[in-house]
Order: C-alpha cells, then sequence, then structure tokens
C-alpha cells in the first residue's frame, strides 16, 4: 500500500538518487513510466547513471532523444520514477521543466530538468505480513568508466534549464 511521504525526495531516497555512490546501485533497473498520446503509460528501464538528484526538489535526466519517452515527456510534462529495491519502494512523481535540451557531446541524447511533485513510498500491510521485495530489477551493467557511463554522467552532472 503507498502512501504519500511529501511533495519532495526524503533524504534517504535523495542520497540514493545523487550519484554519490554509482559502484553500489550499478546494474539495478529503475522503471520509469511518461503518458503517451492516448494517455496510457509508456514504461522504460533507467539505470542511476542516467537519473540524477540535484537537491530534494530536482532531477536530471539524460535519455535517447528520439525515444518515445523523450516526446512524451517533452509532449505531456509528467512522468513516474519508481525506485524498487529490497529497503525501498518508492514513486516519484515529476514535473518536466526544461528540454530536451541538446547533449553537445552526443546528439542522440537528450537533457530534462525535472521537478519532484509527490513521493509515495509503498509499505507492506499488516494482512501481507512477510511479503516483501527480495531484488531489484537488475541487468548486468555498463562499466562505470566506459565512453557510454562518462558522458552520460557528465551530460547530468549539473541542474541546467534554457534562461
Amino acid at each position: 500500500m503507498s502512501r504519500v511521504v511529501g511533495p519532495s525526495l526524503p533524504a534517504p531516497l535523495r542520497a540514493r538518487l545523487s550519484q554519490a555512490d554509482l559502484a553500489s546501485v550499478a546494474g539495478v533497473a529503475l522503471p520509469f513510466a511518461t503518458v503517451d498520446g492516448d494517455g496510457r503509460p509508456h514504461p522504460m528501464l533507467l539505470s542511476y547513471l542516467e537519473v540524477r538528484a540535484y537537491d530534494a526538489a530536482t532531477v536530471g535526466l539524460v535519455i535517447h532523444a528520439g525515444s518515445d519517452s523523450a516526446r512524451n515527456l517533452a509532449g505531456r510534462d509528467v512522468a513516474t520514477l519508481s525506485v524498487i529495491e529490497p529497503d525501498v519502494v518508492a514513486y516519484v512523481k515529476l514535473r518536466r521543466i526544461d528540454g530536451p535540451l541538446a547533449v553537445v557531446e552526443d546528439p542522440r541524447l537528450a537533457y530534462f530538468l525535472l521537478a519532484v511533485e509527490e513521493v509515495r513510498e509503498d509499505t507492506t500491510p499488516p494482512e501481507e505480513a512477510g511479503a516483501r521485495i527480495v531484488s531489484a530489477p537488475r541487468y548486468a551493467p555498463a562499466e562505470l568508466d566506459s565512453a557510454w557511463a562518462r558522458l552520460t554522467l557528465r551530460a547530468v552532472s549539473q541542474p541546467r534549464a534554457r534562461a
């Protein structure tokens, strides 16, 4: 059962999304949903490389510029980031502040600056005692020193928006 915890990232979730310890979250997949033209959720998976919390209220995102998710976010302004791990299940509702902005080093990528609007956390109700997440969605991660990882980290390193 989810409950609203507020309009900003709680400190533990902000720290998790800050990219301060990427090695510990390498390989964790983060479900991300935009809204398509028919009003339906459009899912994709992100890594902790592609999303970064700058503070409790703003998040940067780097994704492929030509993706349906980029078009949906640019066209409908909203998305939900899910963090599903054994120690936390949270849903971060986001609104586009700006983007897509070009990533100079690779025009196939787009940067978005997003505002946190609501954070929800899931907890297990008493009747489901013992039910829990035992593993985060996983993938084989790119090396953190690969060209793609370095480029993505540079692109999301600082918040930016058009003046």
